[in-house]
């Protein structure tokens, strides 16, 4: 059993891949087993999704945000939590619908993803934020 963390700067709303600096960490023990990822935030998640075409993600993220508009929406009067600005209760919105755990199968220190999955942490507020996500292989 191994436990690290890592941390994620973000430049605001998006997709930021993150499948490479966790199979480095996976590959150093070359054990089988069940990898664990924990984002420790309630205002990004994370995501396995594709990785070669941009235009994926892209509509991914267009998707998100007429699903849940930023709080200065008109069709989002009814949101009350603006504390942090337009962006804050939908973040936490989004953060609900989407994953904030990962759980991914390893063999002899390899992640089993299939060959277009990647490992995605989705920041879901305006501003760049550094995350930290736990990851525990056991």
């Amino acid at each position: 059993m191994r436990q690290t963390s890592f941390s994620v700067t973000t430049a605001g709303a998006g997709l930021v891949e993150i499948t490479d600096e966790v199979a480095d960490w996976v590959s150093e023990g070359g054990e089988d087993g069940l990898l664990t990822l924990f984002v420790r935030h309630t205002s990004c998640s994370l995501i396995i999704q594709e990785n070669a075409d941009p235009s994926a993600r892209r509509d991914l993220e267009t998707f998100l945000a007429r699903l849940v508009p930023p709080a200065d929406d008109p069709s989002q009067r009814w949101m009350t939590h603006r504390s942090e600005g337009p962006d804050d209760m939908p973040a936490h919105i989004k953060a609900a619908l989407l994953p904030v755990a990962l759980t991914i199968p390893v063999a002899a220190g390899r992640m089993l993803l299939g060959t277009w999955q990647g490992l995605w942490l989705w920041e879901h507020r305006s501003r760049p934020h550094r995350r930290s996500i736990v990851a525990h292989l056991g």
